[in-house]
């Protein structure tokens, strides 16, 4: 027995290996399950009990050695493997494509910046909502009219929840929650039950505003359009406020620039009249403001609210909104520049 263990001994210490896969198969080949250091370990169950303490003793310090031998020769083809691939490091690394952010993100994150420079700050709120953050806390009562404007989503009743029909639903939780003076727009994901086509949306994205202070008048209202029209689409365009009706602000306006375009001649764009709405907007309704426990006696605010998808084709005379939702790379990859 100790004779054999010095052969196999000899044997692995002479052993070599000219890649990983032959250093792999003498592993196999002495360590493995049937291997023959394996098999010493099973005659080892059959000599006498007085020699096991040596013959153990020799047999143990062979399987370390076999072990340490197989380890020693896979390290060595590792190191070679690395040093083969780190030829020349000054040679530059190799370029790959980066993505881009979405003509959505692009032109959502330029409307907070305008808005941010006038001293709004973002706030968020939940996508599913009840009917009273949606509707009731803005002025739609129940059977109201104004609530046939949007078809909704509703997820249940009793109480109501649904998807929210518009980023409004945030205004309130945030005269809910803080005094004023507010001044906080409302960017986000919106749902209505529309027929999709190449100017409508059953998902699009708005960004509201609100403003909530002593003395807030509807020329405070127009001059901070004015600013945020003159950053988004060039120092040369101008805006029309006409009349509208909105349940939640009173007076209510709509909001038209200029055409880009045409420069306000007249073209496809702005069917010949050399406008293009682009927000609605107004004074905040006293009865909004008393149904949040706002004195409507001492603070008056404006509110104003706009499709970040109509911005952006504005911005980019892009023709189809279905376009923003195909993800096709082809579109997306022209907006890596405007990032």
């Amino acid at each position: 027995m100790l004779e054999k263990i010095k052969q196999l001994a000899e044997e692995v210490k002479s052993t070599v290996a000219q890649t990983a896969d032959e250093a792999e198969q003498l592993r196999i080949k002495y360590l493995s399950k049937k291997g023959l250091v394996s098999q010493l370990f099973d005659e080892f169950k059959t000599i006498p009990n007085e020699q096991k303490r040596e013959v153990g003793k020799v047999l143990n310090e062979l399987k370390v050695m076999a072990q340490e031998k197989i380890n020693e020769l896979k390290d060595s083809f590792q190191a070679s493997s690395h040093d083969q691939g780190n030829v020349d490091l000054t040679l530059p690394g190799t370029s790959f494509e980066i993505g881009g952010r979405h003509p959505l993100s692009i032109v959502k994150n330029e409307i907070v910046d305008i808005f941010g420079r006038l001293g709004f700050t973002i706030a968020e709120g939940p996508e599913i909502e009840d009917d009273w953050h949606v509707f009731t806390a803005l002025n739609f009562p129940l059977e109201h009219p104004a609530r046939d404007m949007q078809d909704t989503f509703f997820i249940a009743q009793d109480p109501d929840i649904l998807l929210r029909t518009h980023t409004s639903s945030v205004q309130v939780r945030v005269m809910e929650k803080q005094k004023p003076p507010i001044r906080a727009i409302f960017p986000g994901r919106v749902f209505r039950n529309e027929a999709i086509s190449a100017r409508a949306h059953c998902i699009f994205h708005q960004v509201e505003g609100l403003f909530i202070d002593k003395n807030v008048s509807f020329a405070d209202l127009k001059q901070t359009l004015l600013y945020f029209a003159k950053e988004m689409f060039g120092q040369d365009t101008k805006i029309r406020l006409r009349p509208s009706y909105f349940p939640f602000t009173e007076p209510s306006a709509e909001m038209d620039i200029s055409c880009s375009l045409c420069g306000g001649k007249g073209c496809n764009v702005c069917k010949g009249s050399g406008w293009v709405e682009i927000l609605g907007c107004g004074m905040v309704d006293p009865a909004v403001l008393e149904c949040n426990n706002i004195d409507s006696s001492e603070y008056t605010g404006f509110a104003f609210g706009m499709g970040i998808e109509r911005i952006t084709m504005l911005r980019y005379q892009i023709k189809d909104i279905r376009l923003f939702f195909e993800n096709d790379v082809r579109f997306l990859e022209q907006f890596r520049s405007a990032d």
